[in-house]
């Protein structure tokens, strides 16, 4: 016979489901409150392994405040997190990559002038020969650099080349690449594709794809519903800080999603006001379907 449980944000939640099934990292009724400022209020998200969980919102949603909760940046001040089903609170981001969690910011956190290799091992430099004269294994960290980047399907001509000479695209698949191989289980996507074009967002999304088939659980954080209907399995919409939407790929269409991306409540409710101002005639205006469907493809805008 199995119970429910009643967490302590109020709701009801069924019986911890068998281990295969449960989440690699959930967030039950989270919040994070800054003084008296409240940036993000009762956000329920989950991630599973072979997944990947979309997050969209424009500026000022809660985006960047709930990537620094799970990459321990941050602590919640309202509701749980668990990881692995278990409750934690995180003091720093090391214990967050101790336990396989591992953010992929937008700088990359990489060295333009360096190689390839080198900034695939920077800060974790493998080296031989005895203590105290111990010096770096070149070989073998371009041997491993370049068969975890050929694991993920990119395959670079020359890892000496300097990092700063790859396309928008490549270096952000040698960070996924590096975030795997040191043991990654949940990765955290930031915006990814934001200064990408059409091309090189293709080739981003498609290691992410490779990430998810090797059993990762990975969260995508970005403001393109297309980008995220291309690989998403479930998605998330934030708005001012809560969950304006959470559903899987089978329940939500793409115009769905961009509509709710494009603020369509608050569109129609725009409307609705100002068909009570003298001299607006609302027939004229675009309804929120019409906004929705006016969205940029792919790439466009990016110049």
């Amino acid at each position: 016979m199995t119970t429910d449980k009643t967490a302590p944000h109020g709701a009801v939640l069924p019986e911890a489901p068998p281990e295969g099934e449960r989440p690699l990292v959930e967030l039950r009724g989270a919040g994070k409150s800054y003084g008296t400022v409240r940036a993000l209020h009762g956000v329920d998200l989950a991630v599973h392994a072979g997944q990947v969980t979309c997050v969209l919102g424009d500026n000022g949603a809660g985006k960047s405040t709930l990537i620094k909760i799970i990459s321990g940046l941050h602590q919640h001040t309202e509701g749980e997190f668990l990881v692995d089903g278990a409750p934690v609170r995180f003091t720093g981001p090391r214990e967050a990559l101790d336990r396989g969690i591992a953010a992929v910011y937008q700088d990359l956190a990489t060295v333009p002038l360096m190689p390839v290799w080198r900034n695939f091992f920077l800060g974790s430099e493998l080296t031989k020969g005895p203590w105290p004269v111990r010096r770096l294994d070149i070989a073998r960290m371009k041997r491993t650099a370049d068969e975890e980047l050929r694991a993920l399907g990119i395959v670079l001509d020359d890892l000496e080349q300097p990092v700063g000479t790859l396309s928008g695209g490549q270096r952000q698949c040698v960070a996924i690449a590096r975030a795997v191989h040191f043991g990654a289980r949940v990765l955290i996507l930031d915006e990814p594709t934001a200064a990408l074009g059409v091309k090189q967002s293709g080739v981003v999304l498609k290691y992410i794809a490779a990430a998810r088939d090797r059993g990762l659980g990975v969260v995508l954080i970005t403001h393109n519903p297309h980008h995220a209907y291309l690989v998403g399995d479930h998605f998330s919409v934030l708005r001012l800080g809560t969950s304006e939407l959470s559903a899987a790929r089978s329940e939500v269409s793409l115009e769905e999603l961009t509509h709710h991306m494009a603020g369509g409540a608050e569109l129609a409710a725009l409307k609705h006001e100002l068909a009570q101002v003298r001299g607006v005639d609302v027939e004229e205006l675009p309804d929120a379907a019409d906004v929705a469907d006016a969205a940029p493809a792919p790439g466009e805008g990016n110049g």
